[in-house]
Parts: structure tokens; C-alpha cells; sequence
């Protein structure tokens, strides 16, 4: 599941749309609520298709299509409206992962469990043949893993056999890799049931060897290979071997079909399904945080959409879900005065009390103009949040100290611990106080989820600093001064390729990190040059921290014979890891991400840190040229070398700065400098700052290396420098 972007709709049709499961040429495929509760999968054709009466034909036929099939075994079609504004259907939500993503994440199922995945697709399939249909597009990617089976999904390419309507001669339709030799050489009026067990055997070999039969490349290369060559079994148990042999002939002829297949794979010997049910361990544990993660999305009473009516999206709202899962509640503006009655924050000022003004020399009084840093200054990011009070103060002091600044700036400094509802009321407290310009901060990815949309009602422009958010750009008013945490992977690649030339990369996704690790090894996943780079996954569940379990995983990392290890997880479970890995004897690249970065790491993993990666959206003012001037001033007020972020927050303020000036004081409004801040370039000493339409926002390449040498981390430059 990933987070609805700016332009996904909070509702269709009386649904409640929550996450995006996934995007294709035809339309995207969210997850919603219907209004008895219940989870639904509902895709919605893109607005450019839908005046296409041509794909508005070809979609009304895939309703059609998945309403014939009646299965335990295939997701059921539950509503659909084709001739809708933006036509959509809905089927049966199935939270658990695909068999693609099964394998590659937890490694070949074993033999029985591929004797019952086998059986059950077979029964699908029968299903399907006996409805006169064919699916045309059988493949890990459309069987989703439930636990009590798999469930086959996406009719989109269905037809009936005699069905030339997408079988014109020549034409190749579905995925390469699955495909039959017929389908392969587009002889479209061949395709018929044969054409699925062929399909259906490429899957299950791919389940029992986590390879394909006939290997990876160009989808050229590909489809010559299923036409042409013997498949490639290797690794695939021998019992099954004769019978995925003859579903993978050649000639359709000579095929079994679903129902020998049936037969023979239920009849082999008696299924086990004790110890868990049909899949082994890794798998069932990938299952049951898919489903937790469904069953901690909103209530019923919060993502109910009210008045919709059939067939109408209703645009995004406040009570979207954030991408925690937790209910985004609607937040009132309250009054300043109240707030501070209640001690919720103390306001600290590094400028005159309201009311007064410096003066230029001849005497003439300086407009004041106010903004406000919220930040994490007592709670578990505090090292961040004062780095980056700090940064700002020097900037407010620089901007003060220009004599043709044309205005004051006074900063209001307020410490929301990194605690949301905290965050929350100061947002109120600051979009109810008129002085108030601009923000800068927060410091957590949560606090800020809880603040946009408040923010954003006020028109008050928000900067952040150490925010990794992805999707936030539907605040108008956010500008985020570093790249979102998917970029991360593009250091790591670059690392892995250019630096350590990886033969084998294996990638750990710590659930402890929730999405971000998961889809920081996604990204890298897919980002690794295809047969050149393979990589593989495998999954730190979030309760797994015993030494043993530790053990377990660097022995993993040895026995798959991989030179590189990427670990997506925090400081403490990547220093167990480092430890476990040095006790192996392995002595591959080891990468990690900021968020392993820190003094425990050192400390715990002591010299089994040695030589460890990271990558970083801040960098070392220390070892900048252009921040020179910055470390020393820093040094003098504040009697330390700069931390991370305190650079970043330096600039960050001088952006706004730079905005507010170039307005001046009598137009430096909230609105006008949200809107300045996208036509300002400002040219800092960490980055060069301008706003861009790409999901970086405001920054470009601003994205490190950092390594450790000598018990200390040494900074390597930016990526594509450090790995060129």
C-alpha cells in the first residue's frame, strides 16, 4: 500500500478511498471502505481513458468478464458501474502480499506449498475455462496470497477463446516471462486454456526455484527463449518436474489440463496444512503484517464518505488517513491566548516584543516581521530539532545584520517534543496569530502529518528541514528543503554499482521501520541494473531481536553468497546486525540509510562498524568549503562543532529570508510568500534551493555519503561525486 498522492480522490461512489495499491496503464487500483465497512479493491480508469469509447468498451468487457467467474480461488467481483463519469469496479480486498512479492522477499515456497498453490490455481482456472473464458495473464503478480490460499486476480485481458477483439495476428498480449509460446509469437486465435496451463506452469516453477523458466532480460530476449528454448528448471523439487515439464510444452496439443493438473498435485500425497496453515513461516509472518497494516486503517466512522453520490470522486479532504494508518482528525483554530493559558508551549523570542522596532540610521523605525521555528527540542529527536534551532538563529542574526534588509525578523521558537497532538496545537496557536509569516520545521515526519492540513487552511507557508515525507505535495503552502525518503535508495545504488561493484545484494527490510524500509528496498530492488545486479529480500519482523535471530539472518546473508547487504532498519538492530555479520565472517559492502546513523550504532557495534555505509539527506558543515564561514560562527556562539541539520536550517531560514525580501515588508504575506518561495532560487552553502514539479520539491541532489573509519563517521561528499 502506498499513500494517495494530491490528486487521488477521498471518494468514489460512497467508498472511502484509503491507500493506493497500485497504478497501471488503464487506471489506478486503490484500497477503500464501503459504507457497511467492509475493504474493498477499487480501480478507477484514468480520466484520459474515459472519453475513449473504445477503452470505455474495453472495460465494460472486463466487468463482464469478472462477474462470469464464480471461485473460492479468484477474488469476486462485488460492484461496478462502466458507464460511470470515471468508470470504476470494485472487487474483494485480499490484504496479504502477491506471490511475487512473496518470493522475492522470503525466498521459493517449499514442495507443499507449491502442491497446493498448484491445486488451488488449478481449481481457479476451471473456474475460469468453464465460464468460457481464458485469463491470458497468469502470472505472480495477479495471485495474491490469503490464508486459507491463493486468490487470483485482474481479468483485465480475459476473453472468450473465439475472441478476436485483442487477438488481431501478431499482436503479444501479457507478461513475458508467463506467457505461452503462442502468445509469444501473437497467434491470437490459438490462445485458448493450453494457453493459462503453460502460464500456470512458468508460475510454479517460479514459486518452487524463485527463477523463471525462461530467464530475465529485454522482453525480446524473453519471448524468443519461451518459443524457442527448453525452460530452465533448476531448483525445482522432482516430483514435479514431469508434470510442470508437460504444461510447459510447446505445442498446446500436448498440455494437461486443469483438471489433470488438479488431480494430479491434490493426489500426490495427503497435505499437510498443520504448522500454520499451507505457507512456511516466512511467508505466513510477510502475511500477517500485510494484514495488521489493513486492520489498523481507519474506523468505519471516519472514512465513510457522506452524500457522495454514485459515480462522483469527491476531492481530497482533511479526514484522509495519514500514512501511519491512524485517523486524521479535523482540526479546529483555537485561540493563541487559550493555548498559552493552558502551558501547552512557551514561545521563546530572539527579537523586540510586539510593539517595537530597530531603527535605520537616520532613525526611521524597521517593520517587524515574525517567524515561527517548530521543532523537536526535548524529545527523542531533540539532537535534530536544537541543531536546527541553532542553524536558525545564526540566520535570523545574518538577515538582521543586513542594512538593506528593509524589515526585522523575530523568530518565536516552540518545542512540540516530537509529540503530534502537541505539534497540533501549537499549528493552531500559530495560524490564529496574524504576525506570524512563515514556519520552519517540524522536525518528525509525524509531527508534520499532523500539522499540513492545518497549516495548509491558514496559507501559511511551512519550510521543513529533516522532513522525509513522500506525497506531501499536495500542501501548496509545504516546501520541504530535502528530498523525501524514497530518494534515499538513489545513494545506495550508486554505492552498490559504481563503488562496490555488487555482484549479489541482499536486502533486509526491518519491519520495525514500517514503510519506509519497505520501500526503500523496493526502490533499490528496482533501481539495481536488471541481470547485472541481482538482488534478493528478506524480512527482519519487527518482534525478531534476539541474538539468535541476528544469527540467523547474517547466515542467511552467507549462504545466498551475497558481497553486499542493505539494511533499511534504526541504529540498535543495525549494530546487532553489524555484530552478527562480523561473527560470520562476512566481509561484503554493508549499507544502511540515515536512520542507522548515530552514536548507538558506534557504541553498541563498537569495531564491527567498521567500513559501513549510509546514506544521507544532510551533510558535514565541516567538510564544506562554502560553510566555512557558518562553522566558525557557530563554533563562537554556541562552543561546538555544527551537527547535522543545524547547515540545512541555517539555509532553510535564509530561503524564507530571501523570499520576504525580494516581496518586501508591505507585501510579505502568508499567501504571497508561499507563493514566492516557488520562484525562489537561493543558493545556500549546503544546496542549491529551487522549487521543481518532480516529487523532490525544492532540492536536487542533495542527497550524501557517509562511512565509518577509525570509530567515527567520516563524510564521503555528495553521491554522485563520492562514487564517480
Amino acid at each position: 500500500m502506498e499513500p494517495l498522492r494530491g490528486a487521488d480522490p477521498a471518494g468514489i461512489a460512497g467508498y472511502r478511498v484509503l491507500r493506493r495499491l497500485g497504478a497501471g496503464g488503464m487506471g489506478v487500483v486503490y484500497l477503500a471502505r464501503s459504507r457497511p465497512g467492509s475493504l474493498v479493491a477499487l480501480k478507477v480508469i484514468r480520466a484520459a481513458h474515459a472519453d475513449d469509447p473504445g477503452f470505455r468498451a474495453r472495460f465494460r468487457r472486463e466487468v463482464e468478464t469478472a462477474g462470469r467467474v464464480a471461485s473460492p480461488w479468484v477474488v469476486p467481483l462485488l460492484e461496478a458501474d462502466p458507464d460511470a463519469e470515471s468508470p470504476w469496479l470494485a472487487t474483494a480486498f485480499v490484504p496479504g502480499p502477491s506471490l511475487g512479492e512473496a518470493v522475492e522477499e522470503c525466498g521459493p515456497l517449499p514442495y507443499r506449498s507449491v502442491r497446493f498453490l498448484g491445486a488451488r490455481l488449478a481449481e481457479a482456472l476451471e473456474a475460469v475455462h468453464g465460464a468460457g473464458l481464458v485469463h491470458r495473464d497468469v502470472k505472480p503478480g495477479n495471485v495474491l496470497l490469503a490464508v486459507d490460499g491463493p486468490r487470483v486476480i485482474d481479468f483485465g485481458i480475459a476473453r472468450m477463446p473465439e475472441d478476436t477483439a485483442l487477438t488481431a495476428s501478431g499482436m503479444v498480449v501479457g507478461s513475458p516471462g508467463f506467457l505461452s509460446p503462442e502468445q509469444a509469437q501473437g497467434r491470437g486465435r490459438e490462445i485458448g486454456p493450453a494457453s493459462d496451463v503453460f502460464s500456470l506452469g512458468c508460475l510454479l516453477a517460479f514459486a518452487a526455484s524463485g527463477g523463471r523458466p525462461f530467464g530475465r532480460g529485454s522482453a525480446a530476449e524473453v519471448l524468443v527463449r519461451t518459443v524457442r528454448d527448453e525452460p530452465d528448471l533448476a531448483g525445482v523439487p522432482a516430483p514435479l518436474l514431469p508434470l510442470l515439464r508437460d504444461c510447459l510444452a510447446k505445442e498446446p496439443g500436448d498440455r494437461p489440463t486443469v483438471a489433470e493438473i488438479r488431480g494430479t498435485l491434490d493426489g500426490a500425497e495427503p497435505h499437510d496444512r498443520g504448522n500454520g496453515g499451507w505457507l512456511p513461516e516466512p511467508a505466513t509472518r510477510l502475511l500477517a503484517r500485510r494484514s495488521t497494516a489493513a486492520l489498523a486503517l481507519p474506523a468505519v466512522e471516519a472514512t465513510v464518505v457522506s452524500g457522495a453520490a454514485p459515480g462522483v470522486a469527491t476531492a481530497p479532504g482533511s479526514q484522509e488517513p495519514s500514512r501511519s494508518g491512524t485517523r486524521r482528525r479535523l482540526l479546529v483554530l483555537g485561540s493563541a491566548a487559550g493555548i498559552l493559558a493552558a502551558g501547552v508551549t512557551a514561545a521563546r523570542w530572539t527579537a523586540d516584543r510586539p510593539g517595537r522596532a530597530s531603527t535605520r540610521g537616520g532613525g526611521t523605525r524597521l517593520p517587524r516581521l515574525v517567524v515561527a521555528l517548530q521543532a523537536d527540542l526535548t524529545g527523542g529527536h531533540k539532537t535534530a530539532g536544537l541543531a536546527q534551532e541553532h542553524g536558525v538563529r545564526l540566520a535570523v542574526d545574518r538577515l538582521n545584520a543586513r542594512t538593506d534588509r528593509g524589515f526585522d525578523l523575530a523568530l518565536q521558537v516552540h518545542d512540540d517534543a516530537g509529540s503530534p497532538p502537541r505539534a497540533q496545537r501549537i499549528a493552531r496557536q500559530l495560524a490564529a496569530d496574524g504576525q506570524v509569516r512563515a514556519v520552519i520545521g517540524p522536525t518528525t515526519d509525524a509531527c508534520a502529518e499532523a500539522v499540513l492540513a492545518e497549516y495548509q487552511k491558514a496559507l501559511l507557508p511551512v519550510v521543513s528541514v529533516s522532513v522525509g515525507l513522500d506525497g506531501a505535495a499536495k500542501y501548496r503552502t509545504y516546501a520541504a528543503t530535502r528530498p523525501p525518503d524514497g530518494s534515499l535508495a538513489a545513494p545506495l545504488v550508486a554505492y552498490l554499482v559504481r563503488t562496490a561493484r555488487a555482484r549479489k545484494t541482499l536486502l533486509v527490510d526491518d519491519a520495525a521501520e514500517g514503510d519506509f524500509s519497505w520501500n526503500i528496498c523496493a526502490s533499490v530492488s528496482e533501481a539495481m541494473p536488471a541481470g547485472r545486479h541481482p538482488t534478493s529480500r528478506r524480512t527482519l519482523a519487527a518482534d525478531d531481536d534476539t541474538a539468535g535471530d541476528y544469527r540467523a539472518l547474517a547466515g542467511s546473508v552467507t549462504d545466498a553468497g551475497a558481497d553486499a547487504v542493505v539494511f533499511a532498519g534504526g541504529q540498535a538492530r543495525a549494530a546487532k546486525l553489524a555484530l552478527a555479520l562480523r561473527d560470520a565472517g562476512y566481509s561484503g559492502a554493508r549499507l544502511a540509510t540515515q536512520r542507522a546513523l548515530g552514536p548507538l550504532f558506534l557504541t553498541t557495534a563498537g569495531d564491527a562498524a567498521e567500513g559501513w555505509v549510509f546514506a544521507t539527506a544532510f551533510l558535514d558543515p565541516a567538510r564544506v568549503r562554502a560553510a566555512k564561514p557558518f562553522v566558525t560562527a557557530y563554533r563562537e556562539r554556541f562552543g561546538t562543532t555544527p551537527p547535522w541539520y543545524s547547515a540545512e536550517a541555517y539555509d532553510a531560514a535564509l530561503f524564507v529570508g530571501s523570499a520576504m525580501t525580494t516581496l518586501g515588508a508591505s507585501r510579505a504575506e502568508r499567501g504571497a510568500i508561499a507563493g514566492r518561495l516557488r520562484d525562489t532560487e537561493y543558493r545556500g552553502i549546503t544546496k542549491r534551493l529551487h522549487y521543481t514539479s518532480s516529487s523532490t520539491g525544492y532540492t536536487e541532489k542533495a542527497l550524501y555519503l557517509f562511512q565509518v573509519s577509525g570509530g567515527r563517521f567520516r563524510f564521503l561528499g555528495q553521491f554522485e561525486d563520492a562514487t564517480a
